[in-house]
């Protein structure tokens, strides 16, 4: 959901539309832009997974200071995990202050001052999660905070940030968006639980979190051919015996939930604007079904009709 596109707006309107939009998608704060004019712009974006809010910006040089006086104004205790897209971002809190370079994730704590700017073009994805939802002490949440790097977790919570921002309509749209945002909860907690080093959190959250995290790792790979359970294993450090006793334990057949999840996301794009400009095959593949008669065959098996006739069945966008 686009909340900003300042091409849309005359020029004098932008600064403060830039500002209205940023302080709406956040907590109350001092918000500067760095350029007036022509020369000012901005694009917003926000998308819900449940508890948890995706937010991005790009746009010209901006500063933000959440002062101790703004704390006295109303805004939802929140964290923001954001990854750094384009521009240094320059970021303080807790009397620490840092770079965060392109390609770097950034924790802040909106519930205590700060301050962040960029200069020049930027731009930065942010997973916004409210403190009730993320059940962690304050003193865990800042401890991990200034230790992100030193988490395992760090590189695959970069990715998957970066994964959810390049398939976010498509993602949020999903029945299983919101069971997307509780896997991403959870890797969040479990990577600042982690970079806490503090083993009565970090222990229980990362043995807790380890199904979510190779669900989600699923979900972002759905569409891979090659996603199976070596790799699967592989990518979160166990065996693949460990991997199936873990889903047994939930109750739950990789394989055939695998299977399930695709089918989904093939039934939806049969009769999307694009899909039905495609064959079934094609539509198949690009939901990781390398064999279009086996597709058949488990859809048919799935919901009763095949999928050329399921989509003859359904109306079009102009009907």
């Amino acid at each position: 959901m686009i909340l900003l596109d300042t091409r849309e707006l005359p020029v004098d309107e932008r600064v403060e539309a830039f500002r209205g939009a940023l302080l709406t998608a956040s907590v109350p704060s001092l918000v500067r832009m760095e350029e007036g004019g022509e020369r000012a712009f901005a694009r917003m974006e926000r998308w819900h997974f449940g508890e948890l809010t995706l937010f991005t910006s790009s746009s010209s040089g901006w500063a933000v200071t959440r002062s101790p006086r703004y704390l006295r104004l109303e805004g939802a205790p929140m964290v923001s995990l954001s990854l750094q897209v384009r521009a240094t971002g320059r970021f303080g809190q807790s009397g620490r202050q840092e770079r965060v370079e392109p390609g770097e994730l950034m924790l802040n704590d909106l519930t205590i001052p700060y301050d962040f700017a960029w200069s020049g073009s930027g731009g930065a994805q942010a997973l916004q999660v409210p403190y009730d939802a993320l059940a962690l002490p304050p003193h865990i949440v800042r401890r991990g905070a200034e230790r992100l790097r030193a988490s395992p977790l760090y590189d695959l919570l970069r990715a998957h940030i970066a994964r959810l921002q390049a398939d976010a309509d498509t993602l949020a749209g999903d029945p299983g968006a919101a069971a997307l945002g509780s896997a991403t909860l959870e890797l969040v907690r479990a990577l600042l639980t982690s970079a806490a080093g503090v083993d009565a959190y970090a222990r229980p959250a990362l043995a807790e979190s380890l199904l979510q995290r190779v669900l989600a790792y699923a979900r972002t790979h759905l569409t891979e051919p090659d996603l199976t359970p070596a790799r699967i294993a592989h990518a979160h450090s166990i065996s693949v015996r460990a991997l199936y006793r873990l889903c047994a334990q939930a109750g739950l057949s990789l394989e055939q939930w695998i299977i399930e999840q695709r089918l989904e996301g093939a039934r939806a794009g049969l009769v999307s604007p694009v899909g039905r400009t495609r064959t079934v095959a094609s539509v198949a593949r690009a939901w990781g079904f390398t064999d279009p008669s086996h597709f058949t065959r488990r859809f048919k098996a799935a919901y009763g009709v095949t999928p050329r006739r399921w989509r003859a069945s359904q109306p079009g966008p102009a009907e």
